[in-house]
């Protein structure tokens, strides 16, 4: 150690120490020193122990440090005398003493601090720590983010000397600039301490804590050491800090805020408000500084305001604007002039109740919550009970609000409330519930879809037990029914139920929203009765609506609310059981219900009009004119109340057209039908209204302008078809679209009803395009995806590469929905689905700008129809309730009408089923045995149906006889054997039979026109034939029995088909549901030999049945086979239709019609298979003869061919067995 001077040790020496005992500390009771140039001697007492310190230096005028050497007594050394030798050994290291270090230096580490609370409470920017040596000497650490655990790490450290002053000062400071400082920021901590004190934590870390603030003392980690330069790598000392008169202004209003915010001084506010404003007027917009000095003083006032110390909090939150306005996006200071804002409009709002305030608030908080990291105190702040979450419960709290702006912040609302925060459930219900509200003011599926899915996220958040979650079954449950509503999806109706019991379940008697779940649950039950007609449900209802009524007494105010639903219940009832007692009852409570409503109250306008449908009920039963002039002008006024767009006035329409047509049929005044036809017009149109309402009302405009003859009738049946073919397409797949259309089952002889107006009216090419319009709305829907677009391709490439990709993706999403069971999952598949159709139409609407191609996928015109009859005419068959006939389209020209006077529907129903049991009947007769049943019934198809049509094919189209037809039987025709019409009588001249109908002509069947033009389209594409033949015989268990001539008929197969069409056998094992879809698409030309179920239930459930699994409908329809062309289906029942849309010819053989062969042979009953292979061998020689001369294999004999092999094995098949095999396509 080198000493600046020998004397000084003395002085250095004169000092008290304290020294520290095991048990107790004394004081040193006598310290002396003697020096001498070359040594020095030490002399310490202690209590009784001394010690001798002996200083030398190791040479000479050595500039080394000198050896210290202890010399105790002679006697032992106690162990009393231990401490004392570490205080001795402590107070001589070279760090401990001025003349160690005098000229030399201190570095001092700045690790970390805690606790480090400001006490302004104001969030700062960072925090930093000063060290002022003298005036001219101050050090500052880097300003650093406060975390939330209101700690810093800084890991700063600067080397400082010591000389010229004995002591220094250390603070930590807020600072609320992260850029440019304002003066020296908020004062934390400030302590004052010599070099001693500092270097007597010798060199490992150490905490120093500083004086309390808010109960806390603030401390900081340092680490100490001696070194021999100077090296402030992390920060040099300066001359000053920030001391100019707007920074110590600015200091002044920190020290006084301070002391406001601590005791609360309005006096200390207002000198604080002075010095901020002094500093502000000193700092004009270009002044760097604005931005800080505006932040300052806004601050203050805000403090003040909460504290209702100041009262104008409109200046201070523009001030905060300014302040945000200099500070953009990327400015350092950006984030903390946001949270201020946001403090600012929250509090504004917490005093002013100002809606825009909060709603301004959460749109910062969603801006400025990516800004804050996690971990820092701002974030803390900002996610917290304090923060984004009062703002949340502010914003949850706000009134339902449709508009586009009203949603955006919903949807920003939930954005605060990420998975697994507490507040989320209860965004996602306000979200779902503002998108629920817009769905029922403008009718988009798209918002009722997506406020589903949101309030099942609700639920799904609320499990078993959670406080809240009779609320969100409940909204669920609601949205589920709006969207039934809608679109008459009878899962939702179930689920929605589901939801309501478990609901009430969880509100027991005693709950208080208990009435809520009972008028929920009726409203449901009221619904299911109007949709499948259980009267206890009807019961059901009324003794929920009851109970409910009894918890909500007079002055209870939602009693309104369930008046109008009893009332609702009783009316229904009186509909189904004609009871007068409960129309009257009802009447009175919706008079009740209607005077508790407000006329500003939303729901005013449903109860106006249900009073006007109970009143126009009772105006039907007593003819009281009062009452039906009370309803229409209830009616009127209830229309008043609503937005041109709002889907409530569908149902206003709906009862003034009821009151109207009542009036009309009671005093027959023609301006009652006019305004009640009307009424239909504009209810069936209203654009904001789901589907299945309109089409209703389409329908039974239908029914009334033909019952009242009404000129509107056929506008009435085009409005109905186009509104179901927009219904169905907006279901995905080919379950749904019958399920959805099966829901209309009232309305499914409205195809041949309007083609039979149409004939009426003499307007024949309209009755074909109804008919084929009203008709196979199922099949046309599925194969527009699917429509050759060879002449858009030459036309527009572009358009046409953009349609085809549309289409597979909006059929791969419709095959992909078919295998989703899960409701949530199911809902988005069906958004998605709605999206890419929205995209689909698009793409078909520019199509449609083509000059050539206008028409592209409407429903077809005549002259596009007629395109069916190119190789001979197609003969419509219309059986409908007002009048059976016939159309006969010729290959030009107008259609022709067969009128069958002696034909009813009644009649036809009575045929089929005479027919249905001769066929029975005959399965269990001799194969030899005369079929007397059948022969009666084919004479009645002949001389009823077929005559008339034949005679005009023979005399007025001059039809030569084996001249190919096509039958296109509608409704009750579909079920009879059409083609099998025969005489059986001899001529009159004797010389042999009368001609059947197979004898003039080669007949096939088509469902639909369209779908012999699709065939004969594809025909273009033709590739070498190739054949399989696919048999199953043995099923698996239980799935029928054994067919044990399917192996040889597979070999007769294999052995009549050429050589050249590669034929293959697919049969036992292989036989399975892959095997036979590998073997349909792998082929051009199929045998198909096995039991064959027709499910009349659920048509696209028909099947084949294989090894493993049944080969379905579905199946089959699923894939794309355009290169296929014949289809041999020798199994029972592959070309019988549904029961529910018999219009619609859902069979497997049209199911194969639709995957792409041109030309089906199917069976419309029971085929034997002990007799079948007579037909198979027939049929195959005829349709292979030509090939032994060169000839091509060709799907468009196969009509012929099937003719000829009926006549050929009429000694060997009995009569039900030729007819039971038909043709269908080309």
């Amino acid at each position: 150690m080198t000493w600046s001077s020998r004397s000084s040790l003395a002085q250095i020496l004169s000092l008290v120490i304290l020294v520290g005992d095991l048990h107790s500390q004394c004081l040193v009771q006598r310290l002396s020193c003697r020096t001498a140039f070359d040594n020095m001697e030490i002399h310490v007492q202690h209590d009784s122990t001394s010690f001798l310190l002996f200083f030398s230096p190791s040479q000479p005028n050595s500039i080394h440090s000198p050896t210290l050497s202890v010399h105790p007594p002679p006697s032992p050394t106690t162990h009393s005398q231990i401490p004392m030798l570490r205080v001795v050994r402590r107070l001589f290291r070279p760090t401990i003493t001025r003349s160690s270090f005098a000229s030399q230096y201190i570095r001092l580490e700045i690790i970390s601090g805690k606790n480090l609370r400001v006490p302004s409470q104001r969030i700062p920017a960072g925090i930093y720590v000063s060290i002022v040596v003298d005036s001219k000497r101050r050090w500052k650490s880097a300003i650093k983010v406060l975390s939330s655990e209101k700690s810093v790490a800084w890991g700063n450290d600067v080397t400082l000397s010591s000389s010229g002053s004995p002591a220094f000062s250390m603070e930590i400071r807020a600072s609320y600039e992260a850029d440019r400082l304002l003066g020296n920021g908020e004062v934390i901590g400030k302590l004052k301490m010599s070099w001693d004190e500092l270097l007597d934590h010798g060199d490992e870390s150490f905490d120093l804590s500083f004086p309390s603030v808010r109960g806390v003392h603030p401390s900081l980690t340092l680490k100490v050491a001696v070194v021999h330069t100077c090296d402030n790598k992390n920060g040099a000392l300066s001359d000053s800090l920030v001391d100019c008169e707007i920074a110590r202004e600015t200091d002044a209003g920190h020290a006084r805020f301070a002391k406001y915010a601590t005791r609360n001084r309005v006096s200390h506010l207002k000198h604080a408000v002075r010095h901020f404003q002094l500093v502000l007027d000193q700092c004009p917009p270009s002044h760097p500084d604005h931005a800080t000095a505006l932040t300052n003083l806004a601050w203050a006032r805000l403090i003040g305001y909460i504290r209702n110390d100041l009262q104008d909090i409109d200046t201070t939150i523009s001030l905060f604007r300014d302040a945000l306005a200099l500070r953009p996006q990327r400015h350092p200071d950006h984030s903390l002039s946001l949270y201020n804002i946001t403090e600012a409009l929250t509090w504004r709002r917490n005093k002013k109740d100002t809606a825009a305030d909060i709603r301004e608030a959460a749109q910062l908080y969603h801006e400025l919550l990516p800004l804050c990291p996690e971990g820092t105190y701002l974030h803390s702040i900002s996610a917290g009970a304090n923060g984004v979450n009062r703002v949340i419960r502010r914003c949850n709290g706000l009134p339902i609000d449709t508009s586009d702006e009203g949603i955006h912040l919903r949807r920003v609302v939930l954005e605060l409330c990420p998975l697994g925060h507490l507040l989320r459930p209860r965004a996602l219900n306000q979200l779902a519930q503002s998108v629920q509200a817009r769905f029922q003011q403008c009718g988009s599926i798209d918002d009722i879809d997506e406020a589903i899915q949101f309030h099942r996220e609700a639920v799904f958040l609320c499990p078993e037990g959670h406080a809240d979650r009779d609320v969100y079954l409940n909204n669920l449950a609601d949205s589920l029914m709006s969207r039934f509503d809608h679109q008459g999806k009878s899962n939702d109706l179930d689920e929605a139920i589901s939801l309501h019991e478990e609901a009430l379940r969880l509100r027991p008697v005693g709950h208080k929203s208990r009435d809520f779940s009972l008028d929920n649950l009726g409203g449901t039950f009221i619904i299911r009765f109007y949709k499948w007609g259980d009267i206890d449900d009807i019961t059901q209802a009324i003794s929920l609506f009851r109970e409910a009524l009894m918890l909500r007494p007079p002055g209870h105010p939602c009693r309104n609310t369930t008046l109008g639903n009893l009332a609702l219940a009783l009316k229904t009832r009186y509909a189904k059981l004609d009871v007068s007692d409960d129309l009257n009852e009802a009447i009175i409570l919706y008079r009740e219900s209607l005077r508790l409503k407000r006329h500003y109250d939303p729901q005013r306008h449903v109860t106006l009009r249900n009073l006007s449908s109970a009143l126009c009920s009772r105006f039907t039963e007593t003819q009281e004119n009062e009452d039906v002039e009370e309803a229409i002008t209830l009616c009127q006024e209830s229309l008043a109340a609503l937005s041109s767009l709002h889907p409530g006035r569908y149902f206003s329409y709906m009862r003034l057209q009821e009151a109207y047509l009542s009036r009309y049929e009671i005093l027959r005044n023609p301006a009652d039908l006019s305004l009640a036809i009307e009424n239909f017009r504009l209810g069936s149109r209203h654009p904001t209204q789901g589907f299945p309402e309109r089409i209703v009302q389409a329908y039974n405009w239908a029914v009334a302008a033909e019952q009242h003859g009404h000129g509107s009738t056929l506008e009435a049946y085009l409005t109905f078809f186009e509104l179901l073919d927009a219904h169905l397409a907006t279901r995905s797949s080919a379950t749904s679209r019958r399920e959805a259309a099966s829901s209309f089952h009232y309305a499914r002889t409205l195809p041949v009803d309007a083609a039979s107006c149409a004939i009426r009216h003499d307007k024949l090419r309209h009755a074909v395009e109804l008919a084929e319009q009203g008709r196979g709305q199922q099949w046309s829907l599925a194969s527009r995806l699917r429509t050759p677009v060879e002449d858009l391709v030459s036309a527009n490439p572009k358009l046409a590469h953009n349609y085809l990709e549309l289409s597979k993706l909006v059929s791969d999403a419709a095959q992909s929905s078919t295998t989703i069971t899960d409701r949530a999952t199911a809902d988005r598949a069906a958004t998605e689905y709605r999206r890419l159709a929205m995209q689909w139409e698009a793409a078909v609407a520019e199509i449609r700008d083509l000059r050539a191609f206008s028409q592209f996928l409407l429903p077809p015109l005549y002259e596009d129809l007629q395109a069916a009859a190119r190789q001979g005419p197609v003969i419509i068959l219309i059986a409908s309730q007002y009048s059976c006939s016939a159309i006969i389209v010729p290959t030009s020209g107008d259609p022709h009408h067969v009128p069958l006077p002696s034909v009813a529907l009644a009649d036809l129903k009575i045929l089929k089923d005479r027919f249905a049991r001769a066929i029975r009947h005959a399965s269990w007769m001799n194969p030899t045995e005369l079929r007397s049943d059948l022969i009666v019934l084919s004479r009645i198809i002949w001389d009823e149906i077929m005559l008339p049509i034949v005679n005009v094919l023979e005399h007025v189209l001059k039809l030569k006889r084996r001249s190919r037809i096509w039958l296109c039987p509608t409704a009750a025709f579909t079920s009879i054997p059409l083609h099998a019409a025969n005489p059986f009588q001899t001529k009159a001249d004797r010389s042999g039979k009368e001609p059947c109908l197979e004898d003039l002509y080669i007949c096939s069947y088509t469902p639909t026109l369209s779908a012999l033009t699709r065939s004969r389209q594809l025909m273009k594409k033709r590739v070498p034939p190739s054949f399989v033949a696919i048999g199953q015989g043995q099923p698996g268990g239980g799935k029928g029995k054994a067919l044990l001539a399917v192996d040889s008929e597979l070999e007769l197969v294999h052995e009549l088909v050429p050589a050249t069409a590669n034929c293959t056998t697919i049969s036992g094992d292989a036989a399975t549901r892959a095997g036979a879809l590998k073997g349909l698409q792998g082929n051009t030309w199929v045998h198909l030999a096995c039991h064959g179920k027709q499910d009349p239930s659920q048509p696209y459930n028909s099947h084949f049945v294989m090894r493993d699994e049944h080969l379905t409908l579905l199946d089959i329809m699923d894939k794309d086979i355009p290169h296929a062309e014949f289809a041999f289906l020798s199994a029972c029942h592959t070309a019988v239709g549904d029961e529910e849309t018999p219009d619609e010819i859902i069979h497997l053989a049209a199911g194969l019609q639709f995957s792409g062969f041109k030309s089906v042979v199917g069976t419309l009953w029971e085929v034997d298979d002990a007799v079948a292979n007579h037909i198979v061998k027939a049929f195959y020689e005829n349709m292979f003869e030509d090939l032994k001369d060169g000839g091509a294999m060709d799907c468009t004999k196969a009509a012929w061919a099937l003719n000829r092999a009926t006549h050929a094995v009429k000694t060997k098949v009995p009569l039900e067995q030729r007819m039971v095999f038909i043709h269908i396509g080309v």
